[in-house]
């Protein structure tokens, strides 16, 4: 009877542990793998774990970070949005137009032009569950009529000048001393709740849940990473403002992905859509929301990458076709560990695979490496994590 039970005793912790790592422990190899580029390029180059270093790794992260955290929601009901680059691009020559050329408050452009972000990706999902076209037809197409919008927009000059308006102070506000040391603990405090309220709903409904890898594990991790952060930042000037903004969006987005019936709703409609719809869900509704997100954030990932490089032009949001940004964007969301087939994957990994990409350039380029060596490391990458992810789900099975 032992020999029996025993290899099967085993055979379900290894599942187990698979399951695991389909789900709530899935960015765990992530960071991971983020702490061993660390010492990988600390090795490599003795400027890269200085405070200005790491300082400007942070900024260059937070755009690709927060559209990657906007494509999150879209990749989580099984589709894809390729105009993200361009959205962001289009929205933000639309802000800089509104304050150079209107002379409209700051605030007010800038919602504007997160507005026009929100409506674009509501419009493409719109059209995708009205007419049923594949979404990453109508959003490849979408993405290239807003480069040509983008084109249009521009001035004679080819370029909006955002120096002295007060766009830069979004880029350039940083906080030190006792206020940033408040702002890490509280984002801490935060996620330990939400990983802890998510525990003990698995627990309530009956899932595989798991106190030290589902909560304490997650939390030290994380709050290792923002202290080390901040103990290096507070050598230059502090938090940078685009890093507060985006710590506070991956909050509200963490909880509303793992904490709110939408949320589920996501993660049902990515594991099998037609199940969801027969259960109630109004299937279309949450994927308008979700584009919706994802070109909100997108247009904000654009202002704020205005503001740090103090204007607009043709090459915002990657250029045309997005470049670039376009594949760092989803790769940083893939990397991140959220699944491309849909259902599965958690927000903080849009945190982590930002920052992969980022410590990725930043390294090869502080070791002299050509920027097309980059590019094609960053797409290994993307083909590594898709078929882990694939291995992941052939093994686990259907997200629980």
């Amino acid at each position: 009877m032992t020999a029996t039970t025993t290899p099967n005793t085993t055979a379900q912790a290894k599942r187990g542990l698979t399951e695991r790592l389909g789900n709530e422990l899935r960015f765990v190899p992530v960071a991971l793998g983020l702490v061993a580029l660390f010492l990988f390029f600390a090795t490599q180059s003795d400027v890269f774990l200085t405070s200005r270093n790491l300082n400007n790794l942070l900024i260059q992260s937070t755009v690709t970070g927060i559209i990657a955290l906007g494509l999150v929601f879209v990749l989580l009901t099984g589709e894809i949005d390729l105009s993200v680059a361009a959205t962001s691009g289009v929205a933000s020559v639309f802000m800089a137009k509104m304050v150079v050329d209107a002379g409209l408050p700051i605030p007010l452009a800038i919602l504007l032009g997160v507005g026009a972000g929100l409506l674009i990706g509501a419009i493409s999902a719109r059209w995708i569950t009205l007419i049923g076209v594949p979404s990453f037809v109508v959003t490849l197409g979408v993405g290239l009529l807003l480069n040509g919008v983008q084109l249009l927009l521009l001035p004679n000059t080819g370029r909006y000048n955002l120096l002295n308006t007060g766009v830069e102070d979004l880029a350039a506000t940083y906080v030190s001393g006792l206020g940033a040391w408040a702002l890490v603990l509280i984002a801490i405090a935060l996620f330990a709740l939400i990983r802890l309220t998510t525990f003990r709903s698995r627990q309530r409904a009956g899932l595989p849940a798991s106190l030290g890898g589902g909560v304490l594990f997650p939390v030290a991790i994380v709050g290792g990473v923002l202290i080390g952060l901040l103990m290096f930042l507070e050598n230059q000037r502090g938090l940078p403002m685009p890093v507060i903004l985006f710590i506070g969006l991956l909050g509200v987005m963490s909880y509303i992905a793992h904490e709110t019936r939408f949320g589920t709703y996501l993660y049902a409609i990515g594991d099998n859509a037609e199940a969801a719809r027969r259960a109630g869900v109004k299937v279309d509704r949450i994927k308008i929301t979700a584009f919706a997100i994802a070109g909100g954030m997108a247009a904000f990932g654009g202002i704020l990458s205005a503001s740090r490089i103090l204007g607009v032009s043709v090459s915002s949001g990657g250029g045309v076709g997005g470049g670039a940004l376009l594949l760092e964007s989803i790769a940083a969301a893939v990397i991140g560990g959220v699944s491309l087939f849909g259902g599965r994957g958690m927000v903080i990994g849009a945190l982590f695979g930002a920052l992969i990409i980022g410590t990725v350039s930043n390294g090869l380029n502080l070791m002299g490496v050509a920027n097309e060596a980059r590019l094609i490391v960053t797409g290994l990458l993307l083909v590594l994590a898709v078929s882990i992810d694939r291995g992941i789900e052939k093994i686990a099975g259907p997200a629980g």
